[in-house]
């Protein structure tokens, strides 16, 4: 495993890190992640060097506001000495906090069900433009620094979904140690992007990323033309391969997070990983996946990542499921295929989980990390397929 220096935390990340949003399930319930498969994948990756483990408290919840099963689990799969060997990265959940007393209460509460007495890398999770203000009112930087000098955490950084103006304007707020923003060769210049990465390490911060499969679309979404493009070069890779190398070759990143949840995942990082060097592509390399984004931009119809955070709907709507299938239309299918592809989502997703159910509400648009227009696109969806 190769290691980065972590800005100026002083500390030393491995390249690769273990995201805990999407973990092995047992079934349907977010909830119910399969622990046993689970541990093994994360001892897997511990064992062969990741240090950096990345969770949230909502994570595997049912609702944004509650705490999911992801800090618990990582409290059981850290003993027996694996605690020792890992960095801890989670999130207050800042959409939440209404008084200074809610902070305290929900990291005491996150020291709890971690089963740790320090957070090594603590963030606010999710800033934009709808919680910055209130957590400035609320004086979050007091509650970072106690909580440093109290030494429940150790370093102090956010999280971020929003537009370049507003990151500069958070990097520059406070004393930071680092930030966890979204990067992909398709992301470059979405929400921070490259500009804000290079803002973020040039002022010392660590930078963590996320995201750097676009929630998997660029490992398994992959059209054949861009299929055909990676085929054709020299160096024969996987489409993830190509896109976490892309990620890596940047110097200022840090650590890229990846939700493995399968042993052939780990397995296929780690061996990427071992290669995970700054500047390792060279110019034609680089305009492969530059090539590579076009053809996707061309097709991709909704940014969404599944990323969840827009679940549950009050409605019901499965919001990811359906954007998940519409995509998959223009990535793959044809007019010919489109009979197919209404089959499918009629199958696969139960009339009451449909885009026809919104109501409009707009909360799911109020957690969206990628901004889309939730209501506007379920009633694309909708033509489309009903």
């Amino acid at each position: 495993m190769l290691y980065r220096d972590f800005g100026k935390t002083k500390e030393k990340v491995s390249a690769l890190g273990f995201g805990c949003m999407r973990l092995p399930l047992k079934g349907d319930n977010p909830q119910d992640i399969d622990e046993k498969t689970a541990i093994n994948l994360l001892h897997s990756a511990i064992d062969q060097g990741v240090n950096y483990i990345d969770t949230a408290y909502p994570y595997h919840g049912i609702s944004m506001d509650q705490g999911g099963a992801s800090e618990p689990f990582l409290a059981k799969a850290l003993k027996d000495g694996y605690r020792e060997k890992v960095k801890i990265a989670t999130k207050l959940p800042s959409w939440a906090v209404e008084t200074r007393e809610d902070m305290e209460k929900f990291l005491n509460e996150q020291l709890k069900r971690l089963e740790t007495d320090c957070i090594d890398f603590y963030m606010m999770h999710g800033i934009n433009k709808n919680n910055w203000g209130n957590l400035k009112e609320l004086e979050f930087e007091e509650f970072l620094d106690e909580a440093i000098a109290d030494g429940r955490i150790k370093h102090a950084g956010f999280s971020f979904h929003d537009r370049i103006e507003l990151f500069k304007e958070v990097v520059d707020h406070y004393d930071w140690s680092f930030c966890t923003i979204q990067l992909n060769y398709l992301d470059d210049e979405y929400q921070a992007g490259e500009e804000g990465m290079e803002y973020a390490s040039a002022r010392g911060l660590g930078v963590a990323v996320m995201e750097p499969l676009k929630g998997g679309q660029l490992a398994n979404n992959v059209p054949a033309e861009v299929k055909e493009l990676f085929n054709g070069a020299e160096a024969k890779r996987s489409p993830a391969e190509w896109a976490l190398r892309w990620v890596w070759n940047h110097p200022e990143v840090s650590v890229v997070l990846s939700g493995m949840n399968t042993p052939e995942q780990v397995e296929e990082n780690l061996e990427i990983a071992k290669e995970a060097h700054s500047h390792m592509l060279t110019d034609h390399e680089l305009n492969i996946t530059e090539q590579a984004k076009s053809i996707f931009e061309k097709k991709v119809k909704i940014n969404c990542t599944n990323c969840g955070y827009c679940l549950p709907c009050p409605t019901g709507v499965n919001i990811p499921e359906n954007f998940a299938k519409y995509n998959d239309y223009f990535l793959f299918g044809s007019s010919e295929m489109k009979d197919f592809y209404k089959f499918n989502y009629h199958s696969f997703i139960p009339e009451h989980e449909h885009a026809a159910v919104c109501s409009e509400c707009g909360i799911c648009e109020e957690h969206c990390p990628q901004g889309i227009n939730i209501i506007q696109e379920l009633k694309e969806v909708k033509d489309f397929f009903e």
